[in-house]
């Protein structure tokens, strides 16, 4: 899904990057290649990184992603969230929540652990 970003590592609330992405590895949305923009809501060095999407759906999702990190002997704890309840009335009537099914987001973790290590 997430084939690459363009932009600078964050640093704090507000900043932003661009993922290229491609729904149809999924094979569940026909949307093929296209941009979101990733929108920093929340970060604490080292215990705390919130995310939005905006792209070029109109009105925009809402919805949130996040880890927080803990301390953990040999190693840190990583807890991944999501926050779908403020996604505009249209989004949930059309039944499209979750768009990254429970499944998807726990391989985040995965993927995440190979990246750091």
């Amino acid at each position: 899904m997430l084939q690459s970003a363009d932009g600078e590592p964050v640093r704090a609330a507000g900043d932003m990057f661009v993922v290229h992405m491609d729904r149809e590895s999924l094979n569940d949305y026909p949307l093929g290649k296209y941009d979101v923009t990733v929108i920093i809501t929340r970060f604490e060095r080292n215990a705390l990184i919130e995310w939005t999407i905006s792209g070029q759906v109109q009105p925009p999702m809402r919805h949130l992603y996040g880890y927080r990190l803990e301390p953990a002997e040999g190693g840190t704890l990583v807890t991944s969230y999501y926050d779908w309840s403020e996604i505009d009335e249209r989004y949930r009537e059309a039944g499209i929540f979750p768009v990254i099914p429970e499944a998807g987001l726990r391989a985040t973790l995965g993927i995440l652990a190979r990246t750091v290590e």
